[in-house]
């Protein structure tokens, strides 16, 4: 799957495509609906760049590998894609997978800007090679914490599941927390059922509840649950990892999947350039675009700009990451290193909890900002 090199009538046959591996999550178990979002702004960018003339007069082309949530599938893609001579890689949405992508584009020299992943340790050991434009979960989840804390909340439950991921979050959340007077209380959705979270609840007297599990099983049903019991009807439903920011999670749920809120990336009011790029993006989608969409446009906008001052050698574009300074949909982005982060990072892009307003679920309300 490749977006086509330049738009309708351009003539670039003698000139060479500037290959970019673009990792997506296209069909399931992997988050395919957020993928679609992610791949809209890959894909924009990269028609816009061929439009303005490409990367010093060759086409800029896509070569899209779905990962499906798999890291096994993913580390096999980036393998393929540095033998066909990519000059980078770019997205990816899950961490878990991310996470693999980074570790095997670092083993074979080949730079990766991640998109979307946000779990802190995307690599094991500092790396020149891997840079990151989503916020670290540490950086988002304690603006989240932030915000349970402001509205009052001290007993907090979260119903998890194992993974990397959900057990890097509660352990942000719970050193965020304890020092200030709150409580995180796990239930592990391996013993328990959605109708047993509402007892566990009850007994624990949470004020919150935290869905840290997968979508839309069993995220879905625990809702579903939670708000039908009436002993809970007082209670807030919180989805830190974003799962009400789609229109999937608005059509199983209806009005029940308001009022639940979630982090997004996005700045109270977008550039210029984001202003025109949600427009491109809502007629490309037929629908709002996430704050994912956004994250894969700005990829290719930063992966273009370094192509272009940097040529297509693959060290010379990894050595550019501290040098690189671009003007992106949701601010200017520039990469430094962090403390305690092994990968290039945009610190930070802008965080958000917004939630569904429950008179217009369409509509979504900032919350708080961080």
């Amino acid at each position: 799957m490749n977006t086509p090199p330049s738009p309708p009538g351009a003539d670039r046959s003698d000139a060479a495509p500037v290959r970019i591996g673009a990792l997506v999550p296209l069909t399931r178990p992997g988050w395919a609906e957020a993928g679609r979002h992610l791949l809209a702004g890959l894909e924009l960018a990269a028609r816009e760049v061929n439009a303005a003339g490409g990367i010093a007069g060759s086409p800029l082309e896509l070569a899209v590998r779905d990962t499906a949530a798999d890291p096994r599938r993913a580390a096999a893609a980036v393998d393929e894609l540095a033998r066909l001579g990519v000059a980078a890689l770019a997205g990816e949405y899950h961490s878990v997978v991310a996470r693999t992508a980074a570790a095997r584009a670092d083993a074979l020299g080949l730079p990766f800007l991640c998109s979307s992943a946000v779990l802190d340790a995307l690599t094991d050991q500092p790396t020149e090679w891997v840079a990151r434009l989503a916020p670290a979960q540490s950086h988002g989840w304690r603006s989240y914490a932030d915000f349970l804390l402001g509205a009052g909340h001290t007993r907090i439950a979260a119903a998890t599941q194992p993974s990397v991921y959900w057990a890097s979050g509660a352990r942000i959340l719970r050193d965020h927390l304890t020092p200030r007077g709150g409580t995180l209380i796990e239930f592990d959705m391996s013993a328990l059922s959605p109708a047993t979270v509402c007892e566990a609840l009850v007994d624990n007297r949470a004020t919150a509840l935290l869905v840290l599990v997968g979508h839309p099983e069993p995220a879905v049903p625990i809702v579903r649950s939670v708000r039908a019991d009436r002993r809970l009807t007082g209670i807030t439903i919180g989805a830190p990892a974003g799962q009400p920011e789609f229109s999937e999670w608005k059509a199983l749920l209806g009005d029940g999947g308001a009022a639940i809120p979630f982090l997004r990336y996005l700045p109270e009011r977008l550039t210029p350039l984001g202003t025109r790029v949600e427009t491109a993006l809502r007629e490309r989608l037929a629908e709002a675009p996430s704050f994912v969409a956004f994250e894969g446009y700005d990829t290719i906008a930063v992966l273009a700009e370094m192509l272009r001052s940097r040529g297509t050698d693959r060290a010379g574009v990894a050595g550019s990451w501290p040098h690189v300074a671009v003007d992106g949909t949701r601010g200017r982005i520039e990469f430094t290193r962090t403390p305690g982060i092994g990968v290039w990072q945009w610190a930070w892009a802008p965080v958000q909890v917004v939630d569904r307003d429950p008179a217009e679920p369409d509509r979504f309300r900032i919350l708080h900002t961080g």
